[in-house]
């Protein structure tokens, strides 16, 4: 019997492992690819409903993971700080996912935006962190030379690099392009070696001033005349379709209370209205302006897929987790510093309006900086061959603080007692390595999200949120995902147990006393 079992391979030809023994075979410390977008609404991916064609995430999410729910802290710079060091809120003794990484021995790049709150330390910062950095700080301009307003420097390793030192394959030089550029170089020279690599990819896509390349805005020109009523609608029906949202996902009104922290510098500019009651040439420029927004992101997931050829390339792909998602919802805050030049070019400064912010977010309400789902649900998709089930859609809930210790638990190693000296801040998350897995995991005890006036909190089904610093809210999040219907009246001792429970939190207090003092 024993030589027969020798044999057994042989004997069956071409049968394919099960599913379980792969995952035995590929759960050895896997190379680990993070690519975040930037201002990149719910349904703006061809997977989450969109009409962007974007065929290689469509192909991540086709063979692995999406969520239905998965949290973001709803703007750029507290969503990099909870993702990076798996806090809501800490300071000395906060531990980044590269140090992590790098502890258990992998090589660990970034190439992209860096961007943080306050309380993260400066050893945390993309440049102390990982072993090969190229980054720039907030906004700036897609096309170099910068022309604009921002100018933001980039760094490499640490060192300010002037425009015409910035290393691109592609004339003229586009950011996307060339944060890519960057990354696939040292993948280059990282793949030679044979410890495992941990490359974060933070694109500034599909983030204002929309520019983009010309031949990219042009496979949309003329698709957004339809208008941005039609397009929700489109995608609304396509991701019920899908099952990416849920059969009693109901549409949400169109969302018009924009100005509430910030008013736009164009004033026509402030609500929503129906795309009927415009012109014709009106409608033809914001064409335009959705068309640009579209091209930015197809050109994102260009680049997503050089990344993704480059592992098949060199054989790494099957063992590798990618995972792809956004910071925030769609950005409504419209500005034009540029008033006679139309988006697409470098010197235009354009910013996606309102209304199509509004239908990035589809079915939900509300944008960027919001604690609501259309600011704080992001698409998320994690591909991890021979782990994760193909084609799975989650109901399971989840939070960037949850990714820091799903490292963790891939990269097999304990989480530190000190760093620089200080003791360490313990993670606020939980591992998502059982829903990978396709196990049902502890959920959390709770999410937050959301700018401070404008906060959500959420415990089991149950959400709180606040707009610009109003009453709570509450929603039923199994009953109402879009959030249509507040039941704050119905059921105030809910929101009274929640409120209590959330203003209970130690570091959400502590983060509350450090905005009063700003």
């Amino acid at each position: 019997m024993k030589s027969k079992l020798l044999f057994l391979p042989l004997l069956l030809g071409n049968m394919q492992p099960t599913f379980s023994e792969t995952i035995k075979k590929n759960f050895d410390r896997p190379n680990i690819v993070l690519i975040m977008a930037d201002d990149l609404g719910h349904s703006d991916l061809g997977c989450y409903g969109s009409e962007i064609k974007t065929p290689n995430l469509d192909k991540l999410a086709n063979q692995g993971v999406r969520f239905r729910t998965f949290y973001n802290m709803a703007k750029c710079n507290p969503t990099r700080a909870s993702l990076l060091t798996g806090l809501y809120n800490g300071g000395n003794g906060a531990v980044h996912v590269a140090t992590l990484a790098k502890n258990a021995g992998y090589n660990t790049i970034m190439s992209g935006k860096d961007h943080f709150d306050k309380w993260v330390p400066e050893y945390c910062l993309g440049n102390n962190a990982f072993d090969k950095c190229f980054t720039f700080w907030a906004n700036t301009e897609y096309f170099v030379p910068p022309s604009g307003k921002f100018k933001a420097p980039f760094f490499l390793a640490g060192k300010q690099l002037e425009a015409s030192e910035i290393k691109h394959r592609k004339s003229p030089a586009y950011m996307t392009d060339f944060i890519t550029d960057y990354a696939l170089d040292w993948l280059d020279e990282t793949m030679k070696k044979p410890a495992p690599f941990f490359l974060y990819l933070p694109l500034h896509a599909p983030h204002y001033p929309l520019q983009a390349r010309p031949e990219d805005i042009a496979k949309y020109r003329g698709k957004y005349l339809k208008g941005w009523d039609v397009i929700r609608e489109e995608r609304y029906k396509r991701m019920k379709k899908m099952g990416i949202i849920t059969e009693n996902t109901r549409f949400s009104e169109p969302s018009s209370n924009i100005n509430v922290t910030r008013p736009p510098l164009v004033p026509e500019f402030k609500d929503y209205y129906p795309w009927n009651s415009l012109s014709d040439s009106k409608k033809d420029s914001l064409d335009l302006e959705m068309a640009v927004f579209a091209a930015m992101i197809d050109n994102m997931d260009q680049n997503i897929g050089r990344v993704i050829q480059k592992l098949k390339e060199s054989g790494k792909l099957d063992n590798t987790l990618i995972m792809f998602l956004s910071d925030n919802g769609s950005c409504p805050y419209t500005s034009n510093d540029v008033p006679d030049v139309q988006p697409g070019p470098a010197n235009s400064f354009w910013t996606l309006r309102a209304a199509w912010a509004n239908a990035s977010n589809s079915p939900f309400k509300y944008f960027k900086q919001y604690g609501h789902e259309g600011g704080a649900n992001t698409p998320f998709i994690a591909y991890w061959p021979g782990v994760i089930k193909p084609n799975t859609i989650t109901d399971q809930v989840g939070h960037i603080v949850d990714l820091a210790p799903t490292f963790l638990d891939i990269f097999k190693t304990e989480y530190p007692k000190e760093i620089n000296g200080y003791k360490t801040l313990p993670l606020h998350g939980k591992s998502l390595l059982p829903v990978f897995q396709g196990k049902k995991r502890e959920e959390p005890e709770y999410f937050i999200s959301g700018l401070d006036k404008f906060r959500m909190f959420r415990m089991g089904n149950w959400k709180i949120v606040q707009l610009n610093g109003s009453t709570w809210e509450l929603y039923n999040m199994k009953d109402d995902p879009s959030e249509t219907v507040n039941l704050s009246a119905k059921y105030p001792e809910k929101v009274t147990e929640l409120s209590v429970k959330y203003k209970s939190i130690p570091f959400m207090a502590k983060k509350k006393k450090e905005n009063e003092k700003e």
